[in-house]
């Protein structure tokens, strides 16, 4: 007979496994019950601002690359690199540097790809200081230019060419002279006018770097984006390294400081200030940051990053408090950003972003819509009326009909339209990334051609059609993307083909976009694009 104790050990032994498995459960519950979740906002948008005094980024969700921030008094004004989508270089206005309102753009005119602004204030004028690239395998073609407005909400001028093709990612300042400088890439400066619209002399060399260790996983060693400020007697140039897309562990944010504008600039002993270490961490390839005060005294870093597993959405602004050290120096206290964090003081300006959705009732494209890299006539190809935005086709596909996009910043959203399409025109609704890459559904009104891999199936696309009325749904939920056609706009049929695009981001395709909602309107007629509707998933 088995006596009681070597009854209880069996059952001891027995139970602990399953006492294991319960509590292995509860901990499992608990760590995913508290795993943060962002505020739901516009249109069920993420929003950053969680309501209770603290913030989960991104600040700015969705492709927000580069971004660069003015502090002017209490108010702040955010821009960032817009890349070929016209009109250009957006511009943002917050007063607690979480919760953004958009005032509209600084460019129309499409000079190029721009990349890496620098927005700032001088003597009462604004300047937005940028380059620009065009061109592709046939030959790239750089310059560097400067846009400036008397009132941050515009008319601001027609782009001013500085030339500095070698260059990219301009950065103001002045020194202690009170002349005018423009930092560059690569550790170079010049020095500006004092009307700030042109280059005098030409770049000297004033920056060699921070070299980081050689068993460091990075794109490349990229030395751009010098942003500076000062502080006390000390100037501070805040600059990546390390490439800004590749591996997760990639790109980097770096400083150096110096009494003198022209140096010699001493390094950080504790660079890298930011730098993704793992790929388990929540933002990837963290880097290109611009230092600002907070309205306490509090200092902030904004910069980019690219979310775990979602390329696709583009670089994302990310903000992070700093600390300044006793000997002057600062140092990152936000962690891997994978939690709340407090918020930066100062009021509200209002419920962050905007919508996406578009009934078309206006006069004019809305701040959400943006061409893909468009011709100068392209504003012309538009008319307003009726509860529509009519678009006259061009081109026969969407890689040449530069497609109206907006920036989603949403791991799963939906949005749909209705298109009128006239005798002659082809329209449709995509998820776009670039010319050479994009899915989507497209209809002459009599039939649908598939966009898929940035190709048309059937391969020769559609021709010409009589024309006629669709809805088009579009659905991404986390990167399996879904169609439905409607001719009623209440009877929904589903699309008999699927896609996974996890793949279409920079680091198969390049060009550092993301990808986005889009219409297109192709062929010799046009297609009136009514109730355009988006909304964010859970």
């Amino acid at each position: 007979m088995m006596s009681s104790k070597t009854k209880r050990g069996g059952w001891l032994a027995c139970a602990l496994p399953v006492l294991s498995l319960l509590l292995f459960v509860v901990d499992a519950s608990a760590t995913e019950k508290a795993a943060p979740q962002w505020k739901r906002g516009i249109e069920h948008q993420r929003q950053a601002d969680l309501g209770d005094g603290t913030f989960l980024n991104p600040v700015f969700a969705g492709d927000r690359p580069d971004p660069s921030v003015l502090k002017d008094g209490d108010d702040y004004y955010l821009t960032s690199s817009s890349f070929d989508a016209y009109p250009g270089l957006p511009i943002w206005h917050s007063r607690d540097l979480v919760n953004w309102q958009p005032l509209g753009h600084a460019i129309t005119r499409n000079v190029g790809s721009i990349w890496a602004p620098d927005i700032v204030k001088h003597e009462g004028r604004y300047y937005i200081y940028f380059p620009a690239r065009t061109g592709g395998t046939e030959g790239v073609t750089r310059s560097n230019y400067v846009v400036w407005a008397d009132d941050i909400r515009g008319p601001w001028s027609e782009p001013v060419n500085l030339g500095l093709g070698k260059y990219i990612d301009p950065g103001h300042a002045v020194g202690e002279d009170g002349k005018r400088y423009l930092f560059l890439s690569g550790g170079d400066y010049v020095q500006l006018s004092d009307d700030g619209l042109r280059v005098v002399g030409e770049p000297k060399h004033v920056y060699d770097g921070w070299q980081y260790p050689e068993t460091w996983d990075v794109e490349g060693y990229a030395q751009e984006g010098p942003k500076i400020h000062k502080r006390g007697e000390w100037y501070y140039m805040t600059t990546a390294v390390g490439g800004t897309a590749g591996p997760p562990t990639g790109h980097m944010v770096i400083t150096a400081r110096s009494k003198s504008i022209h140096g010699p600039w001493e390094n950080s002993p504790h660079n890298p200030i930011v730098r993704t270490v793992d790929r388990s961490e929540p933002w990837w390839s963290r880097g290109h940051a611009t230092v600002v005060e907070g309205t306490d005294g509090r200092w902030w870093m904004i910069y980019h990053g690219y979310e775990n597993g979602h390329w696709t959405l583009g670089r994302q602004a990310l903000l992070e408090p700093i600390e300044w050290t006793d000997d002057g120096w600062f140092v990152a206290k936000g962690g891997d950003l994978g939690q709340p964090l407090k918020k930066p003081s100062g009021k509200s300006v209002g419920q962050h972003g905007m919508a996406l959705s578009d009934t078309f009732d206006g006069k004019r494209l809305g701040h959400q819509w943006s061409f893909f890299n468009p011709a100068q006539d392209e504003y012309r190809r538009l008319s307003f009326g009726n509860g529509a935005m009519s678009v006259q086709g061009r081109g026969k596909t969407p890689r040449d009909s530069s497609p109206l996009t907006v920036i989603a910043g949403d791991k799963a959203y939906q949005f749909e339209v209705q298109m009128e399409i006239e005798p002659g025109a082809i329209g449709g609704a995509l998820l776009f990334y670039s010319d050479r890459l994009y899915v989507g559904v497209g209809s002459n009104g009599e039939k649908t051609v598939m966009h898929r891999y940035g190709q048309e199936r059937p391969v020769e696309g559609l021709a010409p059609g009589k024309g006629g009325t669709l809805w088009l749904r579009v659905t991404n939920n986390q990167h399996i993307v879904t169609f439905h056609t409607s001719d009623d706009g209440k009877t929904w049929t589903k699309y008999p083909t699927q896609m996974e695009v996890s793949g279409y981001h920079h680091n198969v395709a390049g060009q550092f976009l993301a990808l986005k909602p889009a219409i297109y309107a192709a062929g010799e007629g046009k297609v009136h694009f009514r109730d355009f509707r988006y909304r964010a998933l859970d």
